[in-house]
């Protein structure tokens, strides 16, 4: 039982002791029977009749987020045992997490009595007690002693009632094996979540303008919250979601109910149970049950090839031209080497992105065994990987500007000639793992749906979609270096290349200022201290190259300045002042709207259900700070004159899905439409009947404008 309803029911009991004079004065009980006489071994349906005052309520057998049910103690002669309570359907009362499930008016619980077969002929009196709790405004309990007389005789004798009785035994809700219910989760489980996300789906049995919904039955070790988000289906099914909280480490094998139906000037409702399918990508994990479940659309062959497409795009992202610049850079040196060592060193590259990606899958392997949810670019999300990135690409960027160099002297090489090709060799691979690190902070077209499916699968699936996608991104530079024939149309070596390696160190010092932003969001104004380590790293390094490495004198002073500058950056300035390893562990994802932006509003799934209950068109934009290709889209695609003048007029609910810090109900909902992380941009049509449009990852206004008039349209 959940904490609000013992709350409630405590508070109703103090309150009880102060109000006795209007205790039970709500709602009045009786018993009624639907036979004044009959045989021994037959079964005789019985009624306790509540009538609630106007605006008063009482629960049902699963009252919701708080109230209790309706309880009945028996006290019959031997011979007569009472059966369980059969409930009518309830109403649905309240909204979202305050939902309960309520009879207003009246209502009739029927429980069966079974007559022994040897009991003994005469007028025997039954009693009850029944006690309840009755709200409108407080909530009140309330009891009351009911009884009447039955004879056991030799024949049937209907009461006055048993027509009334008969009509709300008709109200009862039916047996479902009919519907096909079904259940699957729509989530994996994860650690230390106590939610978790369930689909439920039935075929319709009625047709016209009804309302169809699901009420669960009250159980001890989890909870199926009320509120409920329609899902686009076949025609002649219903497919919801419902959230189910767990009390325990466990979540429920079986989940029971009511599937209720509204409309035609009546009420019906039919009870059903299934097993509860484990979550496979959205389907369920095996063919037993219903065969209503959608299944995973995407062969692994075509995954395979959106994989390898994707990889090769991922090149001309804005996220991996730095190392693009580098690397034609390199093409330029090898361009009149040895074929032979260019081959290699293409295969080295290619091994380092392999690698790298190799890597990447063992950790998305790792974090769903631990039974957490991964997504792409989940480094990006951790404060520690985007501090030692930050001096990393730092160190790329000085060391382009020829602060320092990481090759060895001029008399060194002359020394150790034989070790060229290993050093080559190690600078293509740490070329190739840049790459990959990069790269992974944006998406490409055909590589969110590649890595969604691959995400959903198991291990080696991973490990395979993964790697072809380091095999696409790194087979131009492969290509390249196997056809030197390629590289003619380079321009020969000279200085300019000096002058382009110092160039690239510019849009290397733009990353940094990007990876400081991204520092920012997981330390706030403590991440200044990290760009004063910077500049005391710059110091250091400069030292280092000017004095050490070109032999100066003075060069054991330099480098105990260099040290000295750099430990006392670290430990006064990342230990002391910034603090880097106590990130802020509830960092703000608040939306920010600028004055003549879109009026962006938190995404939630009850957000979305509410604009569509509405009948309004929802967009909804998943993204990140960290996401390059989300920043481009919002910024070219979502933020123009065009989509904003078009959302004011459809009046359209614009929700922001912030990804920066990898919330698990967000990868819950990237992982329902087939994706691995961001960006996402979803249109949910005015009628809710209709499916979702998925807007592909790299966007243009056109393609934004066509969606919305097409969800507008009914």
């Amino acid at each position: 039982m959940n904490q609000l309803r013992v709350w409630l029911v405590s508070g109703c009991f103090l309150l009880s002791l102060s109000a006795q004079a209007t205790l039970a004065a709500h709602t009045q009980a009786r018993l009624v029977l639907s036979q004044t006489e009959a045989p021994p071994g037959s079964t005789v349906w019985t009624g306790i009749h509540l009538r609630m005052d106007p605006g008063w309520h009482t629960y049902w057998r699963n009252p919701g987020s708080s109230g209790l049910a309706t309880e009945v103690q028996w006290e019959l002669p031997e011979g007569i045992t009472a059966g369980a309570i059969h409930w009518p359907p309830p109403e649905k009362y309240g909204e979202d997490d305050l939902t309960t499930y309520v009879y207003h008016e009246e209502v009739v619980l029927l429980v069966p009595l079974t007559l022994a077969q040897d009991i003994r002929p005469g007028r025997y009196e039954l009693r009850a007690r029944v006690s309840w709790l009755e709200c409108k405004e407080v909530c009140l309990p309330g009891s009351a002693q009911v009884s009447a007389f039955l004879l056991i005789g030799s024949r049937f004798d209907p009461s006055a009632e048993h027509v009334w009785l008969e009509q709300w035994r008709e109200r009862l809700p039916k047996d479902g094996a009919a519907l096909g219910f079904g259940a699957w989760w729509d989530a994996p489980a994860s650690t230390g979540s106590r939610m978790r996300p369930v689909v439920l789906e039935w075929k319709k049995l009625e047709s016209g303008p009804v309302s169809w919904d699901f009420f669960p039955f009250a159980a001890a070790n989890h909870e199926v919250k009320a509120p409920t988000t329609f899902l686009p289906s076949e025609a002649a099914l219903v497919r919801v979601r419902k959230q189910v909280e767990s009390f325990t480490s466990d979540w429920p094998e079986e989940l029971a109910g009511l599937v209720v139906v509204r409309g035609n000037d009546r009420v019906r409702a039919w009870e059903v149970r299934a097993k509860v399918q484990e979550w496979i990508g959205g389907a369920r994990s095996s063919g037993q049950g219903s065969d209503l479940a959608p299944a995973v659309s995407l062969g692994l062959a075509r995954v395979l090839v959106y994989a390898f497409v994707g990889g090769l795009i991922l090149n001309v992202m804005p996220c991996v031209l730095p190392v693009i610049a580098l690397k034609i850079l390199g093409f330029v040196r090898q361009a009149r080497e040895d074929p032979r060592r260019v081959r290699f060193l293409g295969l080295i590259y290619t091994l380092g992105v392999l690698a790298s990606f190799a890597l990447l899958a063992g950790l998305v392997i790792g974090l769903q065994w631990g039974g957490r949810q991964a997504g792409w670019g989940i480094q990006f999300g951790n404060p520690y990987f985007l501090v030692g990135m930050t001096v990393l690409v730092t160190l790329v960027a000085l060391n382009l500007f020829g602060v320092y160099e990481v090759t060895l002297s001029g008399q060194a090489l002359s020394r150790a000639a034989g070790l060229v090709s290993q050093e080559g060799a190690a600078g293509a691979f740490f070329s190739g793992l840049l790459t990959t690190v990069l790269a992974t902070s944006c998406t490409a077209p055909f590589l969110g749906v590649a890595v969604g499916f691959a995400f959903a699968q198991p291990p080696w699936v991973v490990v395979l979609v993964l790697l072809t996608v380091g095999a696409g991104l790194a087979f131009p530079y492969l290509a390249l270096s196997w056809q030197p024939g390629w590289l003619r149309w380079l321009p020969k070596p000279g200085v300019w290349m000096e002058h382009f390696k110092v160039a690239m160190g510019f849009p290397m010092m733009g990353a940094v200022v990007w990876l400081l932003s991204l520092v920012e969001a997981h330390y706030g104004e403590r991440t200044w201290y990290l760009a004063y380590f910077l500049v005391l790293l710059a110091v250091a390094t400069w030292l280092f190259g000017v004095f050490w490495q070109r032999r100066s004198p003075r060069r054991v002073i330099a480098l105990c300045v260099a040290i000295l500058f750099l430990a006392a950056g670290y430990i006064g300035l990342l230990e002391g002042s910034m603090r880097w390893r106590e990130p802020e562990r509830n960092s703000s994802t608040t939306v920010q709207n600028a004055a003549d932006g879109i009026a962006w509003r938190p995404w939630s799934p009850e957000a979305v259900e509410r604009a569509r209950r509405e009948g309004r068109v929802v967009l909804v934009d998943f993204t990140a700070r960290w996401c390059l290709t989300c920043q481009m889209n919002k910024k070219f695609a979502l933020e123009v004159p065009s989509v904003r003048e078009k959302l004011r007029a459809l009046d359209v609910v614009t929700l922001q899905a912030d990804y920066t810090h990898f919330p698990e109900n967000i990868t819950q909902e990237l992982q329902r439409f087939g994706r691995a992380g961001v960006p996402l941009v979803v249109v949910y049509p005015s009628n809710p009947a209709r499916e979702p449009l998925v807007l592909p990852e790299a966007l243009t206004a056109g393609i934004v404008l066509d969606a919305l008039e097409r969800a507008s349209q009914e």
